[in-house]
This record gives C-alpha cells, structure tokens and sequence, in this order.
C-alpha cells in the first residue's frame, strides 16, 4: 500500500495506463486475428486489406508506446511473408508447376 502522495498518484496513473495498455493489445490481437483467419480461408484479396490494418495498428501501439517499435516491424514483416508464400504457392499451382 503507497504511503505518500506521490506513491498513490504513481499507483493510480499506472492503473489507467494499464488499462489502456491493454485496450490498444486487445485492438492488436483483434486484427491480427482477422488477419490469421483470412488467410487459412484462402481469400487474398481480403487478407491483403486486412494486413494493411493490422500494420495500422502495429504502427499505432508502437507509437504508443504499448510495444516496441521493432517487435511491430518484425511482426508486420512476419504476417507480410506468410501472405507472399501463399500467394506464391498459389501462383505456381495455377502454373502447373506444384
């Protein structure tokens, strides 16, 4: 239990900051998942606009400073990677080549 004012104070903005802390993961998780689920349907189209959202949010919870910078780059990079390989392995079937 804090003791002097600035100990409370301390305790009750770390609070607020935790819960928008975790709205802004939430937010996160949420497009990352839509994101996950339009890929294991096959829609590119969609996951393609999906990923753009996803990197929206990455890049506004970074900035936020929620997550680091370079943990929203390397997951954008991540999510980026899994649409090209399947949209490459869905090039190369309609190729013949697979």
């Amino acid at each position: 239990m804090p003791i002097n004012r600035s100990a409370i104070k301390r305790a009750r903005t770390s609070k607020v900051r935790q819960i928008q802390n975790a709205s802004v993961k939430s937010l996160v998780r949420t497009a990352l998942k839509k994101y996950e689920v339009s890929l294991r349907e096959g829609d590119l189209d969609h996951a393609s606009e999906l990923l753009k959202e996803a990197a929206s949010t990455l890049d506004r919870a970074a900035q936020k400073g929620v997550i680091h910078k370079n943990e929203a780059n390397r997951r954008k990079s991540r999510l980026a990677r899994k649409l090209f390989v399947i949209t490459e392995k869905a090039g190369s079937e309609e190729k013949g080549l697979a």
